[in-house]
Protein backbone atom coordinates (compact mmCIF):
# COMPACT_ATOMS: atom_id res chain seq x y z
CA UNK A 1 0.00 0.00 0.00
CA UNK A 2 1.34 3.48 -0.83
CA UNK A 3 1.97 5.64 1.96
CA UNK A 4 -1.04 8.31 2.19
CA UNK A 5 -0.04 11.65 0.70
CA UNK A 6 1.23 14.18 2.43
CA UNK A 7 -0.20 18.01 2.77
CA UNK A 8 3.57 19.38 1.45
CA UNK A 9 3.06 17.07 -0.90
CA UNK A 10 0.21 18.46 -2.39
CA UNK A 11 1.34 22.00 -2.05
CA UNK A 12 4.69 21.65 -3.50
CA UNK A 13 2.84 19.68 -6.81
CA UNK A 14 -0.05 22.58 -6.92
CA UNK A 15 2.44 25.24 -7.21
CA UNK A 16 4.69 23.53 -9.76
CA UNK A 17 1.11 23.41 -11.58
CA UNK A 18 0.84 26.96 -10.63
CA UNK A 19 3.99 28.28 -12.01
CA UNK A 20 4.22 26.62 -14.91
CA UNK A 21 0.98 27.74 -16.36
CA UNK A 22 0.74 31.15 -14.51
CA UNK A 23 4.07 31.70 -16.81
CA UNK A 24 1.90 31.20 -20.06
CA UNK A 25 0.06 34.64 -19.19
CA UNK A 26 3.17 36.71 -20.57
CA UNK A 27 2.52 34.65 -24.39
CA UNK A 28 -1.36 36.29 -24.06
CA UNK A 29 0.22 39.79 -22.06
CA UNK A 30 1.98 40.35 -25.01
CA UNK A 31 -0.08 38.57 -28.12
CA UNK A 32 -2.85 41.08 -26.68
CA UNK A 33 -1.25 44.51 -26.55
CA UNK A 34 0.83 43.06 -30.10
CA UNK A 35 -2.86 42.21 -31.41
CA UNK A 36 -4.27 45.60 -31.16
CA UNK A 37 -5.38 45.98 -27.04
CA UNK A 38 -4.06 48.60 -24.25
CA UNK A 39 -1.82 47.02 -21.49
CA UNK A 40 -4.88 47.83 -19.53
CA UNK A 41 -7.30 46.40 -21.78
CA UNK A 42 -5.42 42.96 -21.84
CA UNK A 43 -4.71 43.08 -17.75
CA UNK A 44 -8.34 43.14 -17.11
CA UNK A 45 -9.36 40.82 -19.43
CA UNK A 46 -7.05 38.14 -17.76
CA UNK A 47 -8.07 39.69 -14.21
CA UNK A 48 -11.98 39.24 -14.99
CA UNK A 49 -12.29 36.48 -17.71
CA UNK A 50 -9.13 34.10 -16.26
CA UNK A 51 -9.78 30.94 -17.70
CA UNK A 52 -7.04 31.02 -20.64
CA UNK A 53 -8.64 28.88 -23.40
CA UNK A 54 -11.61 31.48 -23.67
CA UNK A 55 -9.16 34.76 -23.69
CA UNK A 56 -6.83 33.40 -26.16
CA UNK A 57 -10.25 32.56 -28.35
CA UNK A 58 -11.51 35.93 -28.05
CA UNK A 59 -8.21 37.52 -28.65
CA UNK A 60 -7.82 35.69 -31.67
CA UNK A 61 -11.59 36.57 -33.11
CA UNK A 62 -10.88 39.97 -32.10
CA UNK A 63 -7.43 40.03 -33.94
CA UNK A 64 -8.65 38.61 -37.01
CA UNK A 65 -11.11 41.52 -37.80
CA UNK A 66 -13.89 40.17 -35.82
CA UNK A 67 -16.25 42.08 -33.48
CA UNK A 68 -16.20 42.18 -29.39
CA UNK A 69 -19.11 40.33 -28.98
CA UNK A 70 -18.39 37.96 -31.58
CA UNK A 71 -15.18 37.03 -29.46
CA UNK A 72 -17.24 37.42 -26.06
CA UNK A 73 -19.59 35.07 -26.81
CA UNK A 74 -16.99 32.25 -28.10
CA UNK A 75 -15.19 33.00 -24.92
CA UNK A 76 -18.37 32.24 -23.12
CA UNK A 77 -19.35 29.15 -25.38
CA UNK A 78 -15.87 27.57 -24.16
CA UNK A 79 -15.62 28.47 -20.34
CA UNK A 80 -19.20 27.07 -20.18
CA UNK A 81 -16.98 23.49 -19.41
CA UNK A 82 -16.50 25.24 -16.10
CA UNK A 83 -19.61 25.49 -14.88
CA UNK A 84 -20.01 21.48 -14.40
CA UNK A 85 -16.35 21.73 -12.88
CA UNK A 86 -18.43 23.65 -10.05
CA UNK A 87 -21.11 21.33 -9.72
CA UNK A 88 -18.42 18.40 -9.54
CA UNK A 89 -16.45 20.52 -6.96
CA UNK A 90 -19.16 22.16 -4.82
CA UNK A 91 -19.48 19.26 -2.57
CA UNK A 92 -15.67 19.19 -1.81
CA UNK A 93 -15.37 23.39 -1.59
CA UNK A 94 -18.61 23.82 0.28
CA UNK A 95 -18.22 27.65 -0.33
CA UNK A 96 -21.20 30.17 0.66
CA UNK A 97 -21.82 33.62 0.14
CA UNK A 98 -19.12 35.91 -1.39
CA UNK A 99 -16.63 33.32 -0.67
CA UNK A 100 -18.28 31.50 -3.28
CA UNK A 101 -18.20 34.08 -5.68
CA UNK A 102 -14.68 34.72 -4.99
CA UNK A 103 -13.84 30.54 -5.39
CA UNK A 104 -15.65 29.94 -8.39
CA UNK A 105 -13.27 32.94 -9.92
CA UNK A 106 -10.68 30.20 -9.85
CA UNK A 107 -12.38 27.53 -11.02
CA UNK A 108 -9.93 26.57 -13.78
CA UNK A 109 -8.96 23.31 -15.49
CA UNK A 110 -5.54 22.74 -13.46
CA UNK A 111 -7.47 23.69 -9.69
CA UNK A 112 -10.31 21.06 -10.55
CA UNK A 113 -8.20 18.53 -11.60
CA UNK A 114 -5.76 19.37 -8.36
CA UNK A 115 -8.65 18.39 -6.37
CA UNK A 116 -10.76 16.06 -7.83
CA UNK A 117 -8.03 13.49 -7.28
CA UNK A 118 -7.72 13.82 -3.69
CA UNK A 119 -10.23 11.38 -1.61
CA UNK A 120 -9.66 13.60 1.48
CA UNK A 121 -12.34 16.54 0.66
CA UNK A 122 -9.89 18.47 3.16
CA UNK A 123 -6.67 18.07 0.78
CA UNK A 124 -8.74 18.33 -2.24
CA UNK A 125 -9.57 21.89 -0.76
CA UNK A 126 -5.90 22.91 -0.68
CA UNK A 127 -4.77 21.41 -3.82
CA UNK A 128 -7.64 23.53 -5.17
CA UNK A 129 -7.28 27.11 -3.92
CA UNK A 130 -3.13 26.53 -3.69
CA UNK A 131 -3.27 25.92 -7.48
CA UNK A 132 -6.47 28.41 -8.48
CA UNK A 133 -4.68 31.30 -6.56
CA UNK A 134 -1.03 30.15 -7.43
CA UNK A 135 -2.09 30.78 -11.14
CA UNK A 136 -4.15 33.59 -10.71
CA UNK A 137 -1.59 35.51 -9.08
CA UNK A 138 1.37 34.20 -11.83
CA UNK A 139 -0.73 34.50 -14.59
CA UNK A 140 -1.87 38.09 -14.09
CA UNK A 141 1.33 39.37 -13.17
CA UNK A 142 2.82 37.45 -16.63
CA UNK A 143 0.15 39.53 -18.24
CA UNK A 144 1.34 42.57 -17.61
CA UNK A 145 4.94 42.34 -17.94
CA UNK A 146 3.96 40.89 -21.55
CA UNK A 147 1.38 43.20 -22.73
CA UNK A 148 3.92 45.91 -21.69
CA UNK A 149 7.00 43.94 -23.59
CA UNK A 150 4.48 43.49 -26.56
CA UNK A 151 3.50 47.26 -26.45
CA UNK A 152 6.83 48.08 -27.85
CA UNK A 153 6.94 44.96 -30.26
CA UNK A 154 5.05 47.19 -32.94
CA UNK A 155 3.67 45.42 -35.74
CA UNK A 156 3.45 41.56 -35.50
CA UNK A 157 3.59 40.44 -38.35
CA UNK A 158 7.29 41.66 -38.40
CA UNK A 159 8.50 38.42 -35.81
CA UNK A 160 5.39 36.08 -37.01
CA UNK A 161 2.92 37.16 -33.91
CA UNK A 162 0.29 37.12 -36.71
CA UNK A 163 -0.08 33.46 -36.20
CA UNK A 164 0.80 33.16 -33.01
CA UNK A 165 -2.58 33.72 -31.23
CA UNK A 166 -3.85 30.33 -33.32
CA UNK A 167 -0.63 28.35 -31.75
CA UNK A 168 -0.94 29.35 -28.06
CA UNK A 169 -4.51 28.38 -28.42
CA UNK A 170 -3.92 25.21 -29.93
CA UNK A 171 -0.90 24.67 -27.06
CA UNK A 172 -3.64 24.88 -24.07
CA UNK A 173 -5.88 22.90 -26.36
CA UNK A 174 -3.73 19.84 -26.85
CA UNK A 175 -3.61 18.36 -23.30
CA UNK A 176 -7.19 17.85 -23.00
CA UNK A 177 -7.35 15.78 -26.07
CA UNK A 178 -6.74 12.80 -23.95
CA UNK A 179 -9.71 10.49 -25.67
CA UNK A 180 -10.56 9.19 -28.80
CA UNK A 181 -14.12 10.83 -28.46
CA UNK A 182 -12.59 14.46 -27.69
CA UNK A 183 -9.96 14.14 -30.39
CA UNK A 184 -13.01 13.47 -32.72
CA UNK A 185 -15.01 15.84 -31.60
CA UNK A 186 -12.19 18.31 -31.96
CA UNK A 187 -11.37 17.41 -35.63
CA UNK A 188 -15.29 17.96 -36.40
CA UNK A 189 -15.41 21.96 -34.94
CA UNK A 190 -12.52 22.33 -37.10
CA UNK A 191 -13.37 20.65 -40.33
CA UNK A 192 -16.76 23.19 -39.39
CA UNK A 193 -15.08 25.96 -38.80
CA UNK A 194 -12.97 25.80 -41.52
CA UNK A 195 -15.66 25.44 -44.26
CA UNK A 196 -17.59 28.26 -43.07
CA UNK A 197 -14.41 30.88 -43.16
CA UNK A 198 -14.96 31.56 -46.61
CA UNK A 199 -19.10 32.35 -45.84
CA UNK A 200 -19.55 34.17 -42.49
CA UNK A 201 -17.65 37.04 -40.95
CA UNK A 202 -14.76 36.47 -38.85
CA UNK A 203 -15.36 34.54 -35.34
CA UNK A 204 -19.10 32.62 -36.17
CA UNK A 205 -16.56 29.86 -37.64
CA UNK A 206 -15.47 29.14 -34.24
CA UNK A 207 -18.69 29.72 -32.88
CA UNK A 208 -20.34 27.66 -34.98
CA UNK A 209 -17.97 24.65 -35.00
CA UNK A 210 -17.91 24.75 -31.04
CA UNK A 211 -21.36 24.50 -31.16
CA UNK A 212 -21.63 21.64 -33.25
CA UNK A 213 -19.43 19.82 -31.04
CA UNK A 214 -21.29 20.74 -28.33
CA UNK A 215 -24.23 18.85 -29.80
CA UNK A 216 -22.39 15.43 -31.63
CA UNK A 217 -20.92 15.61 -27.86
CA UNK A 218 -23.90 15.34 -25.71
CA UNK A 219 -25.54 13.14 -28.16
CA UNK A 220 -23.07 10.57 -28.57
CA UNK A 221 -20.01 10.73 -26.22
CA UNK A 222 -21.43 8.85 -22.92
CA UNK A 223 -20.76 10.41 -19.73
CA UNK A 224 -17.08 10.82 -18.05
CA UNK A 225 -16.13 11.42 -21.60
CA UNK A 226 -13.09 9.02 -21.64
CA UNK A 227 -13.03 6.07 -23.97
CA UNK A 228 -9.59 4.52 -23.64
Amino acid sequence: MSEPTTDREIIADSLGVGIGVGLYGITFGALATTGGMSVWQACALSFLAFTGASQFAFLGVVASGGAPMTGALTAVLLGIRNTFYGITLAPVLRVKGLRRLATAHIVIDESTAMSVVREDPRQGRLGFYWTGLTIFAIWNLMTLIGAVAGERIGDPRAIGLDAAVAAAFLGLLWPRLDSTSSRLLALLAAAVALGLVPFTPPGAPIIIGGVAAVLVGLRFVPAGGRDE
